[in-house]
Parts: C-alpha cells; structure tokens; sequence
C-alpha cells in the first residue's frame, strides 16, 4: 500500500513545488530520493511512509492539545445547547458551573477529549495528505490545479470519514460526562457504565450526526485554509512565501486558520447541537431530537463555538504547521500553475 503511495506521491503535481522551490532552505544540490540541501538538515521524503506518520503525529499534536486546552469553553457549550432554561448564556453558564462543581467542574471531559481528538488529529491531518496526494496522483497536474479546492474537498472529507469512527466513543463518553448530572466524574467510570445500559452503540449512536457535523467542518476547514494562505500570499503578505522567515510563515498560517475556524463553526453548528442532545438522551434518534429542537433550537450556543472553534482551528493549523518546521517535514508553498497549462492558455 504504501509503495504505490509513495509512486504517487513522487509523480504527484503536490511534489513539484517542495522540489523546485524549497523555500524553507537554502539552495543547493539534492540527493537523489531525499530532499536534502548544503548546510542544512535532512529533510523527510516527501510521500515516504515517515512522512504520512509523522503528519499523523502532527495532527495528534494539535488536535490533542487544543481541545484540551478548550474544554471549560466547551463544557459550557455543551450545556447551553442541552439545557439553555438554566443555562442562561455563556457567561452564566461559567457562574453557574463553578457555583455548583468549583473550579474542579469547569475540566469536567478532559480525559475524552484529550484521547478522542488525539485519535481523530491523526487520522484527519495523516489520512488528508494521503488522499491529497492520491487525487491529485488521479486527476493529473493540470486538472489537479484547476480542481484544487474539489481536491482539498474530497480528501478532508474522506479523512474525516475515518477519523470520527475514533472519535466517536470518547464523545459520547465526554458529552454523558458533561452534560449528564452524577452520570460519572471520568472516562473509567463512563465507558462501562454506557457499554452495561446500552451495549456498543451507546458509543456509535452518534456517528451518523457526528459525520454530519465533522464532515461538512473539516471539508471547510481544510479547503477555506488553503484558499485563505493562498489568497493571503497573493494579495496581503508584501513579500513572496520564499522570502518570508519561519515565523512569519506561521503567522500567515494563524491567520488563515482563525478565518477558517470562523466558517467552520457555522456550517456545522446545527449538527453539534444535535450530537451534544443526542448523546444526553437515552433511546432517541438524531431525527427525534432535531424536530424536538426546531430551526432556531439548533443554534443554541452558537456565540460560544464560533470564539472556540476559530481559536481551536488557528491553534491547530498553527501548530501543526509548526510540528512540520520541528520534523523538517516538506511544508508545500501555495500552488503554482504548471508550465504546461501555462503553455496552453498564454499564461506568461
């Protein structure tokens, strides 16, 4: 499987900027099979089985971390969406959480979340730049240009599909944790006492919702982000990609990740509202709670995952980025037309 990625990868129109442009190293004579410049570290081969791990342990990284670090804006979010009469807005949500748990009550999920998003980061970030340079392989250089955001699409929306099937045990675990009052205090107490009510689907009866919301967010995130560095390079950043240090690469990165994260929480909020409900109540189905919620019910806490989801994204895409900078991982510049399709259309 992995020799034929690796084909891919190296006849992928993906590759041709890592190699002719190398803008995070100075220029120099490249050894055959690896990317490597004078005076500077080897690089991992890009396509190489080290090179989709790695990105797997970049997105593990990032994915892990920031939704961890977010989880009292999320517990609050959580219960907003599930039970808005007594949790007023987000601020009395706060009020209201440390009055009755303290301080301790605000990180009530971590452990879920932390293992379930570690989980999904690493199919998601790993398995999209696999099916990122797939499709392109597929499309060939020229329609994979012309295509480009139809790739990005596609190959997000494939990783995702896989990476909520990892996700989706610690959600229902986090989401009964949270929003369910004495249902239990951590995942070792949660994860047998689903599995004795409800038996295996206690933890997949939220998949098909869960997709529905991941899906349609990671589609946009992955595809606004690489839209937005593209558009931000060519018409916001002063300098060309090449001329720009490290730092201030990532800081392009942020930016595009903050917009992205924007658009995200809003294509995808009716879903998570209906994820968080679905797993508080026992026995219905994703249909049953969206009529029971309405249109305007399906936007409960919409404020709230807009701040953390914007922040969230940038953090992630910032870090993952970052990860690549640590692991000489190939970081592509955005995507150049081909001299081909130059050719054909008297682009000069």
């Amino acid at each position: 499987m992995f020799s034929a990625l690796m084909d891919a990868a190296r006849n992928s129109p993906f590759k041709t900027p890592f190699t002719k442009a190398q803008c995070d190293a100075p220029a120099g004579p490249l050894v055959r099979g690896r990317t490597i410049a004078a005076a500077a570290s080897e690089e991992v081969e890009f396509g190489s089985t080290k090179f989709f791990l790695l990105c797997g342990v970049g997105g593990i990284i990032s994915c892990g971390s920031t939704h961890t670090f977010v989880v009292p804006l999320d517990l609050v979010k959580c219960r907003l969406q599930v039970d808005q009469a007594k949790y007023k807005n987000v601020f009395h949500g706060f009020k209201l959480t440390l009055a009755e748990d303290g301080a301790k009550g605000l990180v009530k999920g971590w452990a879920p979340t932390f293992f379930g998003y570690s989980a999904q980061g690493a199919f998601k970030f790993g398995l999209y730049e696999v099916f990122k340079v797939q499709y392109a392989n597929m499309l060939g250089e020229e329609n994979a240009y012309l295509y480009r955001t139809w790739l990005y699409l596609g190959a997000s929306a494939s990783a995702e599909f896989f990476a909520d099937m990892a996700l989706s045990p610690f959600e229902a675990a986090k989401v009964k944790i949270q929003t369910t009052p004495g249902y239990a205090n951590t995942l070792r107490e949660a994860f047998p006492k689903m599995m004795g009510e409800e038996g295996v689907m206690a933890f997949y009866k939220g998949l098909v919702p869960l997709w529905c919301r991941q899906i349609p967010y990671t589609m946009m995130k992955f595809a606004c982000f690489e839209k937005t560095v593209e558009l931000l390079y060519a018409y916001v950043v002063p300098k060309p990609r090449d001329q720009c240090s490290k730092g201030e690469q990532l800081l392009v990165t942020f930016a595009a990740g903050y917009i992205a994260g924007v658009f995200c929480a809003i294509v995808s909020h009716p879903a998570d509202v209906v994820v968080s409900k679905l797993n508080q109540a026992k026995g219905s189905s994703a249909i049953d709670v969206a009529k029971q919620l309405g249109f305007m019910g399906m936007w409960n806490g919409l404020m709230p995952r807009i701040i953390m989801i914007g922040t969230l994204t940038a953090l992630q895409w910032f870090i993952y980025d970052g990860v690549k900078v640590a692991l000489n991982i190939p970081r592509p510049p955005p995507p150049e037309m081909p001299e081909s399709l130059k050719k054909k259309l008297g682009v000069q």
